[in-house]
């Protein structure tokens, strides 16, 4: 236990900037005068006073931490810092008669913070603004990684930062260095994720929102999170103009945010264009669009304007795992909303702010699965896997696999447990999948028309914890769970 003291006290230190998030909602509400302006000081206290609690309490608890420290950090982080999220939403909507229970609050919580963009919450028009900005402000903090900020604000936390970085950093590639300094890197990174938040709020500024409803919009799309202010979701908006600012944004935050960073930093973008991954991704995302554009309009669902600006809208909205959606998709013939849904799982970038298996293990899957067809032929030929001039090593071919195996009999076993409660298997299978991916919406009961709110409570903690696990990419919690990791 006394080797925990350490992370404890770095997750006080974080409790303490989670608790100057809550600022900015606060701020929001004085000047709105939303009417429960008063709740934030007491979330904000409770929060502080906790963290400060393990932060002074084990003081002098200070050393390095190794790598199985970060995991613990990582697991410690997105499931405590939820429950302090929980503070402003049961506070706030207890303050103006809607009760929201425990299991609600932190599901919405953790939707927000894994970006998931899942909701439990109907009337969101009429909730207090601050609200709304907290829920969606939320997705903004997770989409680039809270500890990856505190990696590049707090340098003198005492904290290691590599492991902290290698442990947060979402794909099977964790020890790229973009910089000699991890500091540096995750500065770099954020950097570049405060441009594209800068430049998408402005742009939907000017395309005719609202100043609150573009702050809101722009935290929901560039962290592929899609949690929105309107039970309507994009469709409040009904404008081509909003939704093609959308989709830009989108695609840009589907791919590896290190490929802006490296670009920006040496001036020249020739790089950025030969990544093997990068092309996948765009190419799965665009033409998986136009694929549906194509069916919408063979099917005569719509006419062939109509037909590609929702086929490529939707496709791009939920293989990215954002979420939005300007029409019920489930009313489509059933190929579409099932290959969005599959697309969800593969068509972003490791280094990106969506969720899902990466595309990057897609493409080494893909090259090992050929690399042995051709060994049945040619069991002498010397064929090593590639990833555009890199050689993939077969440890990372192992973990590669490792991963997919964990993550099938994770999706299998908690569909499994759904099904035990009597729900439907299509509501079943797709929330499950929707939850690991990140994605929000799913099929069945909990389509885009509505939401996790038809779920009992048991059905949305396994909703909750499938969240959980897909942002740590499920090996992280695995690995808590096995007596290896916790001998000396």
């Amino acid at each position: 236990m006394r080797d925990l003291f350490p992370v404890l006290r770095v997750l006080g230190m974080l409790m303490v900037l989670f608790a100057l998030a809550m600022l900015l909602p606060f701020g929001i509400s004085w000047f709105a005068d939303d009417g429960i302006w008063r709740i934030y000081p007491w979330a904000m206290a409770i929060t502080a006073a906790a963290g400060l609690g393990l932060w002074l309490g084990l003081r002098h608890y200070k050393r390095e931490l190794q790598t199985r420290h970060g995991v613990i950090l990582v697991t410690l982080v997105w499931v405590v810092l939820p429950l302090c999220a929980t503070l402003p939403l049961v506070l706030g909507m207890n303050h103006i008669g809607l009760r929201i229970s425990f299991t609600h609050a932190y599901f919405e919580a953790v939707s927000g913070l894994t970006t998931t963009g899942a909701t439990v919450l109907s009337g969101v028009d009429e909730l207090p603004v601050s609200i709304n900005v907290w829920r969606t402000f939320l997705q903004w903090l997770g989409g680039m990684g809270i500890l990856i900020l505190a990696v590049a604000i707090l340098p003198l936390l005492g904290v290691g930062g590599a492991q902290l970085f290698r442990a947060e950093a979402a794909g099977p590639v964790k020890d790229t260095k973009l910089t000699p300094r991890m500091t540096e890197t995750a500065k770099g990174l954020w950097a570049v994720y405060g441009v594209f938040s800068l430049a998408c709020g402005l742009a939907f500024w000017a395309g005719g929102m609202r100043p609150l409803d573009a702050l809101m919009h722009m935290f929901a799309t560039v962290s592929l999170g899609g949690l929105s202010s309107h039970d309507a979701s994009f469709a409040y908006f009904d404008s081509l103009l909003l939704e093609s600012i959308a989709l830009v944004f989108m695609l840009l935050a589907s791919c590896n945010f290190a490929l802006y960073f490296i670009a920006m930093r040496k001036g020249r973008w020739d790089g950025f264009w030969r990544d093997p991954e990068m092309r996948a991704t765009l190419a799965v995302l665009l033409g998986g669009g136009l694929l549906v554009a194509v069916l919408l309009w063979a099917k005569g669902v719509y006419g062939p304007l109509q037909a590609l600006r929702y086929g490529v809208f939707h496709v791009v909205s939920v293989a990215t795992t954002t979420g939005f959606a300007t029409t019920d998709y489930l009313a489509w013939p059933v190929f579409a909303p099932v290959l969005m849904l599959l697309l969800s799982g593969v068509a972003t970038s490791a280094g990106s702010t969506g969720g899902g298996i990466k595309m990057v293990r897609m493409l080494i899957l893909l090259k090992q699965a050929r690399r042995e067809l051709t060994r049945l032929a040619h069991p002498r030929a010397v064929q090593p896997v590639r990833l555009g001039d890199t050689v993939v090593g077969n440890p990372m071919i192992f973990s590669v696999l490792a991963y997919m195996l964990v993550y099938g009999a994770t999706v299998i076993t908690l569909s499994m447990v759904l099904l035990l409660t009597d729900l439907d298997t299509v509501t079943a299978f797709s929330a499950v999948l929707a939850s690991v991916h990140c994605v929000g919406p799913g099929l069945g009961a909990i389509g885009p028309a509505s939401n996790y709110a038809a779920l009992t409570d048991f059905q949305t903690w396994i909703c909750t914890l499938a969240m959980l696990l897909g942002r740590l990419e499920i090996l992280s919690f695995m690995a808590l769970l096995s007596p290896a990791f916790w001998r000396r």
